[in-house]
């Protein structure tokens, strides 16, 4: 069964839609019992891939805001637990 993105609902680690789909994905790759080999070619949305490194870019300009630096942040915890 695959989730829903809730994106007015989120809890204390989800902050963005962005990152509920980042989310969202991993937990629908696990709960559909991939192999290990399916958990390694894992690669985001092109859409999480692109909110990424927009963040990362404002991030190097020093144009990040706290709201920014904050989901990109949180992407890299959604990173860690892959």
């Amino acid at each position: 069964m695959k989730r829903e993105t809730r994106i007015k609902e989120t809890g204390p680690f989800i902050g963005s839609p962005a990152e509920q789909k980042s989310y969202d994905e991993i937990v629908n790759l696990f709960a559909r019992g991939a192999s290990s080999a399916e958990v390694l070619a894992f690669r985001p949305s092109k859409e999480t891939q692109e909110r990424v490194r927009f963040l990362l870019e404002r991030n190097a300009a020093d144009e990040l805001t706290e709201e920014g630096a904050v989901e990109l942040e949180r992407f890299g915890e959604i990173e860690h637990l892959m």
